[in-house]
């Protein structure tokens, strides 16, 4: 049997290549939105972020997220996602 290609991501904190499906996606929708995409499939521009306080800290400090989405983030999205790294 063929092996399939496993796809790998780079994370915005730690800029680690990683298994997509290990990651958080989030998401800036064509409407200016900031949304998470658990299915990561939904139309926008993405970035990835491991399920760790750390490269999260390292995100937001650096202001990586916001220069991967290009645009501003709001701090309440950067709370749903220590929130949701939680779970």
């Amino acid at each position: 049997m063929k092996l399939r290609k496993v796809p790998q991501r780079m994370c915005i904190g730690c800029q680690e290549m990683k298994n997509k499906k290990e990651m958080t996606r989030v998401v800036r929708t064509p409407e200016g939105e900031i949304i998470f995409d658990v299915t990561g499939k939904k139309a926008g521009r993405g970035a990835y972020v491991c399920a760790t306080d750390l490269c999260l800290a390292k995100a937001v400090k650096e202001k990586r997220l916001e220069k991967a989405l290009r645009c501003p983030v709001p701090t309440d999205i950067y709370e749903q996602l220590r929130n949701e790294l939680v779970k």
